[in-house]
Formats: structure tokens, C-alpha cells, sequence
């Protein structure tokens, strides 16, 4: 039997059917009389609709319906926020489809319902719309001015204003022995899954019953939605997760399809399929990033960072989606970072603009406040002569202030607690593993005609987002488990990770258990996969169902062999055994027989269905150092080396975790050299194909690797893990900016603004050699 699955290796189950073909997706779903959906999007990022004539669509032959605001007027209802609802944003939320103003390019006018995606695409071409054009506003700076309003109706393009902090910040900036401030911006970019959004939804009108194929990350909170928007109960709304060809954040959250191909089918009596193309996706799924910070630092003589300070503005785009707020208000919540500033002030708001929508993208907020902070010290350090890496060993968190109180900086929302960790240890174990005190001493050096440079960033993480998770175990007769989870999956590896915490749980083979997640269907509750908490709260349901089902187990043998109750027993390897002696009473396989013996109640499958529930956060912490070379000429920028270090309390599958954190950590390194959005001053996206949108290839970054520790277990939950799917991402922009600085320290170039595309680097270059000419 199997013990100790926890820790191990294992190769994916997923793979074999994925790799294979085998996998279903939601473009693989096929219904019985299914028609297709396409959206009409505005080409306008600001006007008035005067009228929608959708004529020509409907005598193109095969087209069912085109559905505008009128058609869905009676039900309209603003699509919610379902976290992080900070003050003010509820009154800048999205109709499903547009009724007389347009806001940013892309958003839903009209979906035209035709018998096949062809003659739909067709269709859409020939619906027209009346503009009647308006100023667009796409900066956030002149947003802030509210000289053009984006929703007129609120007076203002401040979606959300507040200020958080502790401590004194004024006086410590009044006695600080220096202070510096700079002025930084992370661009607009997001997740490209390769797999784009799609949906088919199928209406049992007799049932009264919606069953939605393609739900991903939180499908109980999206069947609540639906169901409230479609004035129906949640019983009534089954919504049934497929294979997912990756989310990291942006994927699973309602969107207006979400509600309107349901809708549809509700409408037209038929199956409705849609699914949208890499365009649309690039142009309507949520965008994220785009944040100004002005941040200021106070600092002692002797190095201790005395407080800090700042301005935090957060380019929300047109409307404020579900999961909005996370950016900004995680942003600020995380600026500190590692580090023991005992005084914070931070001014925040969130900026309305005439641009797609902005959500949550792997390391919300954490990436770019780590960018922030990062590049602050490492400017701060050099100004002061302090080596960058003496600066932060003198700052960390020390293993003796856990838990550490790093303060209540999101409104609603209680003070910050690091749960456990020792951070300097971490930091010293990733230092030598990387070889920095060698590798900085070719900062500046040009070597083979290139200049190198060495950087790094430290994180903080938090993981495991509540309040819970459910699980479900069915014993079959041939001896075989099914689990059942509310953990989504969009790729983490569930069916692999979950069946090892099981196994662990109950010493039954690995091999013996199949894993099903996320639908509805599964549980009585769930609530899917979000903020790094699949391992945290769903590894913890599975593992105290699997013990929920030892104990019924062991009750069935006591009662199968006629024994009062099971005091002398004890479960050992998927077996009832005597604890006098170890001698097996009953085997697993008896056990999932149909014994009549047990009586009539105890026939069929047992299961059990348990909760976890739990508001503490876990927090990982983690550096990244980066050894890149540039070319003084071209500006183009090597990454020679790059290395995530992390400790993650207790890894589940060491594999998969590692997989996990080089997979982010490339995503974060194409963002910050790669990946934007870019807008002309009109609100068009300019970068809406891959042709313009670019993204690492696998030969652009071929030297990441991590170094995963297991230092500092959770002590909120039994399986001492803590998240470990974002925290590869987070640190790279720091680390990246502060190793191509060092590089072109001799050049006076400092990098404050993202991404470091070749077209910024060499005019700052080009700059730089000017001024160096003039002086």
C-alpha cells in the first residue's frame, strides 16, 4: 500500500489523456441542434449607440437572433464584484451588453445566434451600429483631471480613493538621515492562456434547468451570478468544468458571455456555443498591470528603513470587472514587502479609463509593488554605498517576529499576518545557490563586448485565500476512490496533487484513486481556485476527508463483525487491523462489497463529504536574482541566468511545483520585456494580434531554474503547505530591472518604467550617450 505520497514526484495523471488527444475542452463539447454565438463588439472606445439595426443579419439565411440591450433589458443587471470591492467601485460596474454608451473597444453591442460559426461571423459584419463619437480619455494621469468622463453619469473617474498606513511616516520622514523618491510605471499587459474563453450552454425548459459547459476558477460563485441574473435558483444552474487550457488569473471570472450565451439558449430553446477568437481575446478578456507609483523612502544611518511612502494609481480601464479592486489594493498591501518598516502611508486610487477592463493576472498587485519597492532600494543602497544585499539582510523579517503584524492597508479587511518563516535563512540559501557574491563583481564589466549586470528582488506572498474548500470521497465496490473537489483546475495538476493527499491520508494506493474537480455538479459547495489556494484549502478538505472516511470506514467493519464499537481497532495501509496484535480484521475490498451483513442502510458506495474552513492566509517569502548582458549598441538584453527561490512551507509534489515556478517566472520575464498593451490616444489597441503583442518563445529565456525550500510549514492548516503557483512571477520585474541598471550603471541608465522593450532601452541609451557627449 502506499504511505508517505506526500513529498513525492509524480508524474502527472492529466498528462497521458492530455498529451494524447484525449482531453475535452469546451470547443469539444457538441450538443444536440447546438447553434453558435459571435459577438458584435464597438470598434469606438467612447460614444453614444443611436441605434442598432440588425436587418441585413437576420435575411442572411441560418441566422436565429441577434440579441441587443432591448432583448435583455428586462433581466439587466450590473455583473458584480465578487473580492476586493473597494469603496466607490460599485458604481462603475458592467451591463452585459452596451445600451447607450460604449466605453472602450471591444465591448459587447449585439451577439448574433446562427447555425454555424461561419454564417454567424458573416452575420455580424452586416448588424450596424449608429455612433455618434466621443472624446476618449486612455491615460490615467489626465483620467485623474476628470476633463472627459468615461461614465458621465458619475462626475468623476475615480473609481476608488482611500489612504492606509501605520505608524508616523511625516515624523519618520522629518528625522530620517536620507530620503529619496522616484516615480515608477508598470505597463498594461496580461495572460495569454492558449486556449481562449468559450462557452455552451444548454436550457431544459421543461426542467427549467441550465446546465454551462467551459466554467473555470470559481464556477460556484459564476452559478450564483447566473442564477440571479437569470432570475432562477442556484439548483436550477449546473455549471460543468472541462479541461482548461490555462487562466492564471484571467480565465473563470464572469464576463458578459457568461451571461449572455446562457441567455441565449434560455432565448432561442437551442444549445448555444461560443467561443472566441485570439482577437477578441487580446481586445475583451480582462487586461491587468498598468499601475503609477510615486514611492518614497526613509532611511537611518546605518541602513534600517525607517518608513515608508506613497501614491498608487491603478489604471482599472472603462468598467470595474469582478475582481478589480485586487490590483490596486493588493498592490498597496504588499509595497513593504519583506522587510520591517515599522511606518507606512500610502495614498491610493483606481482610474477609470476608456480601455479594456482590468482584473487579476498571476501575482496581482505583488508583481509590480515588487517592483516598486525592489528598485527603490536597490537606488536607495547605491545613493548611500550601501551594497544592495547588506541593505535588505538588514531589513528582513527575522524568524523570531513571526507572526508578523504588517499592518490592515486594504479597507475591509484586517491587519496583514505573515503566519511563519525565516527569511534571512532563505535569503542566504538562494544567494549561494546563485553564486551572487561572484557573479556581482561583473556588474558594469564589458566582457566579449557585452556589459553585465546582477540583480535581485525579495517577495513576500500571501496564499491560501478562504474561507474554505469542500471535498468529497465515494468508495466504489471494486475497492477504487472517487474524490470529489471544489478546487477548479486550470492546468495545476489536481487529479495528480489531490489523489497523493488522499493516498497519503488513507495508505491506499495511489493508482486506485480518480479525481474529479470544480463542477458544480461534484458538491453542495465549492469555491474553485484562486489566490495560490488549491494545495491550502483544497489539499486540507481532501486530507480531512480522507480521514472522515477511515473512521466511517472502521465503523462499518466494527458492525460487520459484530463489535460494539471500533475501540481495540486501528486503520493501518487501507486495512482494519486489531491494534493487539496488527492482524487485519477487514480489507479495503470487503469493505466496498455490498454486505448484507451491515444491513440495508450500509448497501452501495460509502461516502463522506467534508469542509475545510479557514480565514487565516499563508505566506510565502522568496528572492529572485537575475544575471543578464546587454549590448551597449543594439541594447538588446540576455537574461545569462535566472533563479526563483521560495520557501513554500511543504511541497506536495516537488515536479509540479517546479514546473509551476519556471513556467512563471518565463511569464513574468517575457512581461517585462515583452508582453503590452499599447493604446493610441483614440483607445485603440494597437497590439491586438501576435503579431504586435509579443510573447516568449521557448528559446528567448533557456537558463530559469528554482530553488524550492520546505523551511517554514503553515501552521493554519494540517498539511503545513502554502501556495506555490504565483510566487515564480513575482519578483522578476525587480530582479530583471535592477540586474540591466547595474549592467548600464557606468552609462548612468536606471530603469524606473516597464516593460524594458529594445525600442525603450535603446533610447535610453541613445540618451544617455548624448548627455554623457554634452558633459
Amino acid at each position: 500500500m502506499t504511505k508517505d505520497m506526500i513529498g513525492r514526484p509524480v508524474e502527472r495523471n492529466e498528462d497521458t489523456r492530455l498529451l494524447t488527444g484525449r482531453g475535452c475542452y469546451v470547443d469539444d463539447v457538441k450538443r444536440p441542434g447546438m447553434l453558435h454565438a459571435v459577438m458584435v463588439r464597438s470598434p469606438m472606445a467612447h460614444a453614444r449607440v443611436l441605434g442598432i439595426d440588425a436587418s441585413a443579419a437576420l435575411e442572411l439565411p441560418g441566422v436565429v437572433k441577434v440579441i441587443t440591450f432591448a432583448d435583455i433589458a428586462a433581466l439587466a443587471k450590473t455583473i458584480p464584484q465578487r473580492t476586493c470591492p473597494l469603496p466607490g467601485m460599485e458604481n462603475f460596474l458592467q451591463m452585459p451588453l452596451a445600451d447607450q454608451v460604449v466605453r472602450y473597444v471591444g465591448e459587447p453591442v449585439a451577439m448574433v445566434i446562427a447555425e454555424n460559426r461561419y454564417i454567424a461571423e458573416d452575420a455580424a459584419e452586416l448588424v450596424y451600429v449608429d455612433y455618434d463619437g466621443l472624446q476618449a480619455v486612455v491615460d490615467a494621469h489626465e483620467a485623474a483631471r476628470n476633463e472627459v468622463l468615461v461614465h458621465a453619469e458619475q462626475g468623476s473617474n475615480v473609481a476608488s480613493a482611500y489612504r492606509v498606513g501605520r505608524g508616523d511616516a511625516d515624523a519618520a520622514f522629518r528625522n530620517a538621515h536620507y530620503t529619496r523618491k522616484e516615480s515608477f510605471y508598470v505597463h498594461r499587459h496580461s495572460a495569454v492562456p492558449l486556449e481562449t474563453r468559450g462557452l455552451v450552454a444548454e436550457w431544459d425548459a421543461q426542467a427549467g434547468h441550465m446546465t454551462v459547459w467551459g466554467a473555470g476558477k470559481v464556477p460556484f460563485a459564476n452559478r450564483g451570478i447566473l442564477a440571479d441574473m437569470l432570475r432562477l435558483p442556484n439548483s436550477a444552474v449546473d455549471m460543468i468544468e472541462v479541461d482548461v487550457g490555462g487562466s492564471f488569473g484571467v480565465r473563470g471570472d464572469f464576463y458578459p458571455e457568461d451571461f449572455l450565451v446562457p441567455f441565449a439558449a434560455q432565448l432561442v430553446g437551442r444549445p448555444v456555443k461560443w467561443i472566441e477568437d485570439r482577437r477578441e481575446n487580446l481586445m475583451a478578456m480582462n487586461h491587468s498591470r498598468e499601475m503609477h507609483c510615486e514611492l518614497e523612502i526613509a532611511v537611518d544611518r546605518e541602513g534600517l528603513i525607517q518608513a515608508m511612502r506613497g501614491k498608487v494609481m491603478g489604471d482599472i480601464g472603462a468598467y470595474v470587472r469582478t475582481n478589480s479592486g485586487v490590483m490596486a489594493g493588493k498592490g498597496t498591501q504588499f509595497l513593504q514587502g519583506a522587510y520591517a518598516i515599522p511606518n507606512l502611508e500610502f495614498d491610493v486610487c483606481a482610474i477609470i479609463t476608456n480601455k479594456t477592463p482590468a482584473g487579476t493576472y498571476r501575482g496581482p498587485g505583488r508583481y509590480e509593488s515588487c517592483f516598486f519597492r525592489e528598485r527603490l532600494i536597490d537606488i536607495a543602497a547605491g545613493e548611500m554605498g550601501i551594497d544592495p544585499v547588506a541593505m535588505r539582510r538588514r531589513n528582513l523579517i527575522k524568524a523570531d517576529q513571526m507572526p508578523y503584524d504588517a499592518g490592515a492597508l486594504v479597507p475591509g479587511q484586517g491587519p496583514t499576518i505573515y503566519d511563519s518563516g525565516d527569511y534571512p535563512t532563505v535569503f542566504e540559501r538562494g544567494l549561494a545557490h546563485f553564486g551572487y557574491e561572484e557573479l556581482a563583481k561583473r556588474n558594469g564589466q564589458l566582457i566579449d563586448g557585452r556589459l553585465h549586470g546582477v540583480g535581485l528582488a525579495c517577495f513576500t506572498e500571501s496564499t491560501g485565500g478562504g474561507p474554505g474548500e469542500h471535498a468529497r470521497i465515494e468508495l466504489r465496490q471494486d475497492g477504487t476512490l472517487d474524490l470529489f473537489v471544489g478546487s477548479s483546475s486550470a492546468g495545476q495538476g489536481h487529479e495528480t496533487s489531490m489523489a497523493q493527499v488522499l493516498a497519503d491520508a488513507m495508505g491506499v494506493p495511489f493508482e486506485d484513486i480518480r479525481v474529479h474537480h470544480g463542477s458544480t455538479t461534484y458538491l453542495k459547495q465549492g469555491y474553485g481556485a484562486y489566490h495560490s489556494r488549491s494545495a491550502v484549502m483544497g489539499g486540507s478538505a481532501v486530507h480531512k476527508a480522507g480521514q472522515a472516511l477511515v473512521q466511517t470506514l472502521m465503523a462499518r467493519a466494527a458492525k460487520l463483525k459484530g463489535l460494539p464499537d471500533t475501540q481495540g481497532l486501528a486503520w493501518r495501509d487501507g486495512h482494519v487491523v486489531r491494534e493487539a496484535d496488527g492482524s487485519t480484521l477487514v480489507t479495503l475490498a470487503e469493505l466496498a462489497a455490498d454486505l448484507p451483513a451491515c444491513g440495508p442502510e450500509d448497501r452501495g458506495p460509502v461516502s463522506v463529504e467534508t469542509s475545510f474552513e479557514n480565514d487565516r492566509l499563508t505566506f510565502t517569502f522568496g528572492l529572485q536574482l537575475a544575471h543578464v548582458s546587454v549590448d551597449p549598441q543594439t541594447a538588446q538584453v540576455k537574461v545569462e541566468k535566472f533563479l526563483c527561490v521560495e520557501d513554500v512551507g511543504r511541497m506536495i509534489n516537488p515536479m509540479i511545483v517546479h514546473g509551476q515556478t519556471v513556467g512563471a517566472a518565463v511569464q513574468g520575464l517575457g512581461g517585462t520585456f515583452l508582453d503590452e498593451f499599447i493604446y493610441d490616444e483614440d483607445g485603440q489597441l494597437t497590439t491586438g494580434t501576435f503579431a504586435d503583442y509579443l510573447l516568449p518563445v521557448s528559446t528567448d529565456f533557456e537558463h530559469v531554474d528554482a530553488l524550492t525550500l520546505e523551511l517554514s510549514p503553515s501552521p493554519s492548516n494540517p498539511l503545513g503547505v502554502k501556495g506555490a503557483g504565483e510566487g515564480g512571477i513575482i519578483g522578476t520585474g525587480g530582479a530583471l530591472t535592477n540586474a540591466v541598471s547595474n549592467a548600464l550603471s557606468g552609462l548612468s541608465v536606471s530603469i524606473t518604467r516597464l516593460p524594458m522593450s529594445l525600442n525603450r532601452l535603446s533610447a535610453a541609451l541613445r540618451q544617455a550617450r548624448a548627455q554623457k557627449g554634452t558633459a
